[in-house]
């Protein structure tokens, strides 16, 4: 069974969806091992703690270079023996070096159906108001492996969402999460710890 960290800087409402799906059965190769959150009011952890996964908090602002910073990070991953690493609403960027010690391992999700609405700049309601902006019928999202260009990795999976009259980025968020963010999460888990990935 493989070990996963999942990286939160947030709510973590895709954690939440993570555990749901462990909980459940449907990540049977994989263990949620760790959750490492980029701020220590971040709720994730509190979602963590009720799950009885542990948790910590590596700061980047708790560093004096990014190398430093870099260094906590890959200490605390490989203390944990963690084999996949899992974004999720992580505001982070991670840096190439980080990126190149788990090669095909970091699983990120994002909030469209790349390529559009994404790259730097484009996160959380920015990425819905931009699709709205531009008037598309369908957006969704999309889980890709994670490379040195922002949104840029391999795609996964994706799922389709439609975009109904009325909508506002905060309704269309909701939606994409709840039709697309939180089924592809745990499928594309599953995917990587059972090797057809």
């Amino acid at each position: 069974m493989l070990k996963v960290a999942v990286l939160v800087s947030g709510g973590g409402t895709n954690l939440q969806a993570i555990l749901d799906a462990k909980a459940a059965g449907q990540i049977p190769h994989g263990q949620i091992a760790l959750v490492v959150a980029s701020r220590p009011d971040a709720f994730a952890l509190t979602r963590a703690q009720n799950a009885e996964v542990p948790t910590t908090v590596v700061r980047r602002k708790d560093y004096p270079d990014s190398r430093a910073f870099d260094d906590a990070l890959l200490a605390t991953l490989k203390a944990a023996q963690v084999d996949l690493i899992v974004l999720a609403g992580y505001l982070t960027i991670l840096s190439p070096r980080i990126i190149a010690a788990y090669p095909r391992r970091i699983l990120n999700v994002h909030p469209s159906l790349i390529p559009s609405f994404c790259g730097e700049g484009f996160y959380g309601l920015r990425v819905h108001e931009a699709a709205l902006a531009k008037g598309v019928k369908v957006t969704g999202a999309t889980v890709h492996f994670v490379n040195e260009v922002p949104d840029g990795g391999e795609i996964l999976l994706q799922k389709a969402v439609e975009v109904q009259p009325g909508d506002t980025p905060e309704l269309l968020q909701r939606r994409v999460m709840e039709e697309a963010e939180w089924q592809l999460l745990p499928r594309a888990i599953e995917l990587c710890c059972a090797g057809l990935a």
